[in-house]
């Protein structure tokens, strides 16, 4: 494949999302505006088709649909430019779009040759998860001061979504002393929570997620034994989210692998203390049970 219809797909398919996106933030706008539950899974997911009759829907969803891609763009590019830097060639990222409660399946971009060294894949591979996670920190601050308190609003509907650490001390701050369940973000802060589990998912440390890069560059051939370590604690996650239960035999089968990186220098103390920040981001954003019915079932993200 030539590089400009590589480039054109990337486009098109960038172009697809933005349309997914804002078609779910058209929903989440309405019912932020009407004081309704964030989202009703009989009804908002219905928004896909009503844009046929009416694509001026469309406008009410740009702030969601623009503040999600844009944590998204930063993640890929963080990737790219790393890249880049090293001479490594991979595609341009590639965003998916999806009918979903989010709106994407996330984007990803692909090595086209070798990564030569451990430093190389760690540099590349914690590249995108900082750089998202810089940039969700102003879309989340712009998303709550808009947000509102609405007593009992987590509480109504079918669908609750979890609060990862980083946005429950966020909102403690902008909304001291409110309860977690009073509290309604604005579609600009869902986009951030979305980043943030987005950044989670991306770094748990499995397989050749950026994680399991991290993993491979400071360990080595011990990226095994720790991945499925952590495929184990997602298994028995699964008692408290059980959608952890499909993730689980997915990344037994093939998250478990990493592809060799021949020159094994140590990546040093200045890496090692960045691979620290990326455990920390980890942690603020991970959400143990991110999507639930109220009445306690798990939903996929």
């Amino acid at each position: 494949m030539t590089e400009r219809r590589r480039s054109a797909i990337a486009v098109l398919l960038f172009a697809l999302t933005l349309v997914t996106t804002a078609a779910l933030g058209s929903r989440l706008a309405l019912n932020f505006r009407s004081n309704l539950p964030p989202f009703d899974l009989e009804h908002d997911l219905l928004v896909f088709l009503d844009l046929v009759r009416q694509p001026s829907l469309l406008l009410h969803g740009l702030p969601y649909a623009v503040s999600l891609l844009f944590i998204l763009l930063f993640h890929e590019m963080g990737h790219y430019w790393a890249c880049r830097y090293y001479g490594i060639d991979c595609t341009p990222p590639y965003f998916l779009p999806a009918p979903t409660f989010i709106g994407t399946f996330g984007a990803f971009i692909r090595f086209r040759s070798p990564v030569k060294s451990r430093r190389e894949l760690f540099d590349v591979g914690v590249a995108g998860p900082l750089a998202g996670f810089v940039a969700l920190i102003p879309v989340l601050g712009i998303g709550l001061a808009f947000s509102k308190v609405l007593p009992g609003i987590a509480q109504q509907g079918e669908v609750h979504f979890g609060a990862p650490l980083l946005l429950r001390m966020a909102e403690m701050a902008v909304f001291p002393g409110v309860p977690e369940r009073d509290i309604y973000l604005h579609p600009v802060a869902r986009a951030a929570w979305v980043g943030l589990l987005a950044t989670a998912l991306n770094l748990l440390p499995i397989g050749q997620l950026d994680g399991g890069h991290l993993i491979y560059a400071v360990f080595g051939e011990r990226h095994r034994v720790i991945s499925t370590s952590f495929i184990v604690a997602l298994a028995l996650l699964g008692f408290v989210y059980w959608p952890w239960w499909v993730w689980a035999p997915v990344f037994w089968f093939w998250g478990r692998r990493h592809f060799a990186v021949f020159d094994i220098e140590p990546v040093g103390r200045g890496r090692l203390r960045l691979f620290g920040v990326a455990a920390a981001v980890f942690l603020l954003c991970f959400i143990p049970a991110p999507v639930l019915y109220n009445g306690g079932q798990g939903l996929l993200p």
